[in-house]
């Protein structure tokens, strides 16, 4: 099967989600959905599990897991999983479930610190946990890690960008994936969320200060949806003081 035939087959997995209403049929679509992505990422080398950057990534992960369990309302458990993917892109994600990945070139680009990376970690995972995928733009949103992630995969293996073949699947994952308010509850959700997990949610506004300098205010990023990175970092910086509560009652 070449190439293209396997990534029509990725997005049919990937768009089946939302053909079944439950919390727990859409995990396990959204599950099928992240092996097939998975298995293709690591055919063309694309999966990073050794680098200081992955190793990073992984612990702030398994730190904060357990407070996102605990977190779980959706009557379903989840089963978290993180990939770490070879890429300079700015960007990071979390399907239904609990299915996750980091970029290398976010942490990398970016000098972020572990409290910067449990800023996105949580901002992600609470994406899954207020099943904001459950939305109709759900459809879009995976069939663009669909895309995003083969774009990945066949650059890191030939050194060949494959943008304008697959730029719509990166388009979707880059700019539509949620509303203002959807990225506005999981920034609030994820920051209460580090807290809890013993990260300094004082370093969640220099994450944007770094975004913004990185990209420019465009939004052509991580959250890039409609609130300007100046708008989360002045939200976030709102929020930091009840969020820093949490975090010194761990002390």
């Amino acid at each position: 099967m070449n190439f293209i035939k396997k990534l029509g087959l990725s997005v049919f997995l990937a768009t089946a989600v939302v053909s079944c209403a439950t919390t727990e049929s859409i995990n396990q679509e959204a599950a099928q959905s992240y092996a097939q992505v998975k298995s293709q990422a690591h055919q063309q080398n694309a999966i990073d599990t050794t680098s200081p950057t992955a190793k990073r990534v992984h612990a702030v992960f398994h730190k904060m897991k357990p407070y996102a369990e605990k977190s779980n309302a959706t009557g379903t458990p989840f089963h978290w999983e993180i990939t770490v993917l070879k890429s300079d892109e700015l960007n990071a994600w979390a399907m239904p479930g609990g299915k996750m990945a980091f970029y290398t070139g976010l942490v990398e680009r970016l000098d972020l610190s572990n409290d910067e990376i449990a800023v996105v970690m949580g901002h992600e995972m609470a994406h899954a946990l207020k099943e904001h995928g459950k939305s109709d733009r759900t459809v879009t949103m995976i069939s663009g890690i669909v895309g995003a992630i083969a774009d990945i995969a066949v650059t890191a293996s030939t050194g060949i960008s494959t943008e304008g073949l697959l730029s719509t699947g990166v388009d979707l994952i880059a700019t539509k994936p949620f509303s203002r308010s959807q990225e506005n509850e999981a920034d609030e959700v994820g920051l209460m969320l580090m807290a809890e997990s013993g990260y300094n949610p004082s370093a969640a506004p220099n994450v944007w200060i770094k975004m913004s300098k990185a990209n420019g205010d465009s939004g052509l990023s991580i959250f890039s949806t409609h609130p300007s990175n100046a708008d989360r970092q002045a939200n976030l910086a709102r929020l930091v003081p009840e969020a820093m509560k949490v975090y010194n009652a761990r002390k």
